[in-house]
């Protein structure tokens, strides 16, 4: 088992039940650090009658994000351009029932396996466990971000807290055994804060009392020009990986390493999505673009830089940190207006990308990849930092 090495913040001030109250942090002395604010508020309910709360956290720097207890889901980041004006960074919806009708995971944690497990099946201590077959890429049936509801799709508790100068909240969920075909309970924990620094710090922790694949994820869709703004092709990605895991038409791994060099994959130094996106090759093909899992080059387990993307005309810049082996580059392939979103702007092709960072995808049953199976007495900790700037 490889065990995500975290540098867990402590809770403090503990701020849950503050339902339609803003609750403002500022320094009690000229010694202290000044932080920002938390509202929580009811968003409506969930079919079967559970309420769901929205917070509203602003940092000292006036960045904000909205995040709601239903599937952790960011429903809007706002940061500023080289000029100081704020843009929503993100895509999403208005309204809960938007989400619970129709969403192609925006801004959701995913899990307990995200991303793909070929066939719905793998095998752990001699025993075919069946999940369900939810996605089906090249008319190929695999399992996706954990079945048909997933951790996207539930109600986690929630409450706000605040610690070293930044603003989050603290979400959990107990995932009982059997629960989407997966063995044994696994107890979650996810931190969300909203630093000082102008970070997404995203920490993930779990422990199970079976043996388990885990694979948590977050899957925010980005446009750094905002998210009504159009395409996300002139944006300039570079990702510190020399290999993807090249997968088959169902895009399920093969169990291979392809070298990004020479090819439409190789992002080690910045590139605009839009250069080589509709390059003749054959990985290209098959994922409509990209949508593939890049190997992060001296993986060791710490916090480290994976990504960063800039959109020159508004100047924001993103660095992506994680500790995790791999992101999955994503460019919204899938987008086709059909998802329409805050202020009624319809998302179009490729104008959201996600990169999430990840172990591999179908990892349990690919016996060479970092292993992802947590057992009793071990804990899964996962860190990643989103961070904005301007440049």
């Amino acid at each position: 088992m490889h065990l995500r090495r975290s540098s867990v913040v402590s809770r403090a001030a503990l701020l849950a039940n503050v339902t339609m109250t803003c609750a403002t942090f500022a320094a009690a002395s000229p010694q202290e650090k000044p932080v920002g604010s938390i509202v929580k508020s009811a968003w409506g309910q969930v079919p079967d009658g559970q309420t769901v709360h929205l917070y509203t956290l602003t940092n000292v720097g006036g960045m904000t994000m909205r995040v709601t207890d239903y599937g952790c889901i960011i429903v809007s980041l706002t940061a500023p351009d080289r000029g100081g004006k704020h843009a929503d960074i993100v895509l999403g919806y208005d309204q809960l029932a938007d989400y619970i009708k129709a969403t192609p995971y925006f801004g959701s944690v995913v899990g307990r396996y995200g991303n793909r497990i070929a066939g719905g099946k793998f095998m752990l201590g001699g025993k075919t466990y069946t999940l369900a077959t939810n996605n089906d890429p090249g008319g190929i049936p695999c399992h996706l971000h954990g079945g048909k509801v997933g951790y996207d799709k539930v109600v986690w508790d929630s409450e706000a807290i605040i610690a070293g100068g930044a603003v989050g909240i603290r979400f959990h969920y107990l995932s009982h055994d059997g629960e989407e075909g997966y063995p044994g309970n696994l107890d979650i924990t996810v931190h969300y804060w909203l630093t000082d620094k102008d970070e997404l710090r995203i920490e993930y922790k779990a422990t199970t009392d079976q043996a388990t694949p885990v694979n948590l994820t977050h899957h925010s869709y980005f446009n750094l020009g905002g998210h009504d703004s159009g395409t996300i092709l002139d944006h300039e990605l570079m990702i510190a990986a020399d290999h993807i895991t090249p997968v088959d038409k169902g895009l399920i791994p093969t169990g291979e390493s392809l070298p990004v060099a020479n090819s439409p994959f190789d992002f080690t130094r910045p590139t605009p999505i839009g250069k080589r996106v509709g390059a003749d090759h054959e990985q290209i093909r098959f994922g409509l673009g990209y949508d593939h899992n890049f190997v992060l080059t001296r993986w060791d387990g710490k916090l480290r830089l994976a990504a960063t993307m800039h959109e020159p005309t508004s100047g924001r810049f993103m660095e992506v940190l994680t500790t995790e082996p791999a992101v999955q580059f994503y460019c919204g392939n899938f987008l086709d207006g059909g998802n329409v979103g805050k202020g009624g702007h319809a998302y179009q092709h490729r104008t959201g990308f996600c990169l999430e960072t990840q172990h591999f995808p179908d990892s349990p049953n690919q016996p060479t990849f970092p292993s992802t199976i947590l057992r009793p007495g071990e804990v899964y900790r996962h860190t990643t930092i989103y961070r904005v700037s301007v440049k």
